[in-house]
């Protein structure tokens, strides 16, 4: 008599896909049943998703459910601690391995170690691979055997060492026990309502979502990727962060697909490296916070710890509104709020705007961007805001302060952005599009348009909020000079 191999867990987290999901493969070349699982997970660890990150999921494992209901199988769903619900289904059903594709998040990379020792010590195997980065932290090291802490030799030691996996598909069926109980996913609640504050999220989730997005890049915006990824006007991002942050699709099957244009002629091989170099910066944010968990929390490059920052709740619900009266930025943020989603440009001009002009503290925009972008990578997050506030590894100098003016004049020239917007600013002509404050009176009298009243003024003198954030830094790079430990 045959005895049947006992089931395997297949825990989905953020490899929210069937095609190159390593776990997935070999999960499914056991032979042994498998039980594809989600654990909605509220407790002390956990991967911090804001409210539009909530949608996004929502969204994907509906999507991620009928890819594996069209192969015979279905999602469970369960809720509440990790450890406890894997515990609870292999009571279930007998399971004895649980398969995974790993987070590297540093918490989540420790809860997940502790399981794996837990469970394995009662005889339950646990598997992992990396199924979400071009390379797993620590596969990438400098000549003495430590992290990069610098970009540019990073990402040329990552593109000489890391192996692209052979693409896959997914098996065509999955043995899969119909009598497992699963929750429901409209009992958790992760679409808003009361309000539904989304009506404006113009996004398809999930894997067939994600390859859609990929494909209109490739046969669109990578041509000019470069040069257009800097107009926040031009169609010219790929919009495929949101579905790499849900693993969605793997980012090596994006860079394949970017290489294969080029060398078909159908997009100069500049752009293929330039797309590459992005992903590979997600990678060095993922690697960086990996080794240094403290970025989370703390500044890289501690002596930014000191830096003078300001308590200014008006300031800070201003720019969280697009109220601050410089037209780049409240498009940013208002584009932001409407869609889940801002203009890499433009979150750069923001965050700079946040943290020089107002002098708040990064780590309170990065959680604003947490809690309203679908693409709310913690690491990524993270790493651009210390990048943005001088505080990063590989950051930009902090006397680096973005002038929000010509910045708009500069990649929103015609005014198309600002403009769609800032609706209500729409009839000044390009000259004072960026400063409405300096269009002669006849011009807003002709409009109609009365700052202060159908739109702020700048709540601040850029000029002067510059001299001020150079002071600041003044201020403690002389304390580090003064300090004997240095």
């Amino acid at each position: 008599m045959t005895t049947r191999p006992t089931p395997v867990i297949l825990w989905f987290r953020r490899d929210l896909r069937l095609a190159d999901n390593p776990a997935l493969n070999h999960a499914a070349e056991t032979g042994a049943p498998v039980i594809p699982l989600y654990i909605h997970d509220g407790g002390p660890v956990q991967d911090r998703s804001g409210a539009a990150s909530l949608w996004w999921l929502d969204k994907s494992l509906r999507a991620l459910d009928e890819s594996l209901q069209t192969r015979g199988s279905r999602l469970i769903l369960r809720s509440g601690d990790s450890e406890a619900e894997l515990r609870r289904l292999i009571g279930e059903t007998g399971a004895g391995a649980v398969f995974l594709n790993r987070r590297f998040e540093p918490e989540l990379f420790a809860r997940d170690a502790d399981i794996a020792h837990s469970l394995k010590a009662e005889n339950v195997e646990v598997r992992g691979w990396n199924g979400t980065l071009m390379c797993r932290p620590g596969g990438v090291l400098n000549g003495s055997g430590s992290p990069y802490k610098v970009f540019t030799p990073f990402l040329k030691s990552l593109l000489a060492a890391a192996e692209p996996p052979a693409h896959t598909t997914g098996p065509r069926r999955l043995d899969t026990p119909a009598w497992i109980k699963s929750e429901s996913l409209d009992g958790w609640g992760l679409h808003p309502s009361k309000p539904d504050w989304s009506t404006g999220f113009d996004w398809t989730p999930g894997e067939a979502g994600a390859s859609a997005a990929l494909s209109t890049f490739v046969n669109g915006g990578l041509k000019a990727y470069s040069r257009d990824r800097d107009h926040p006007a031009a169609p010219g991002c790929s919009r495929l962060s949101p579905h790499l942050h849900f693993g969605e699709i793997h980012p090596w099957r994006a860079i394949q697909q970017v290489r294969a244009a080029a060398a078909d002629g159908r997009a100069p091989s500049s752009e293929a490296d330039k797309f590459t170099a992005e992903l590979g910066w997600r990678d060095f944010s993922a690697h960086l916070l990996h080794h240094f968990p403290q970025m989370t929390d703390t500044a890289f490059r501690p002596e930014y710890d000191a830096m003078p920052w300001r308590d200014d709740p008006e300031g800070l619900e201003a720019w969280r509104r697009g109220r601050t009266g410089y037209p780049i930025v409240d498009a940013g943020m208002r584009q932001l709020w409407t869609t889940g989603w801002m203009h890499n440009r433009v979150r750069m001009i923001v965050a700079s705007f946040l943290v020089k002009d107002l002098l708040i503290d990064w780590r309170k925009g990065e959680a604003w961007f947490r809690d309203t972008l679908v693409d709310a990578d913690l690491a990524s997050n993270v790493q651009n805001w210390q990048w943005v506030a001088a505080s990063g590894a590989d950051a930009t100098p902090y006397f680096r302060v973005f002038n929000p003016v010509t910045q708009g004049t500069k990649f929103d020239a015609k005014g198309q952005y600002v403009r769609r917007w800032v609706p209500e600013i729409a009839a000044l002509p390009d000259k004072w599009l960026h400063a409405p404050w300096t269009a002669p009176p006849e011009i807003m009298r002709g409009i109609g348009l009365r700052l202060g009243h159908d739109y702020p003024r700048p709540i601040l003198d850029h000029a002067e909020a510059r001299d001020r954030a150079l002071e600041a830094l003044r201020t403690i790079t002389a304390a580090r000079h003064d300090d004997p430990g240095h």
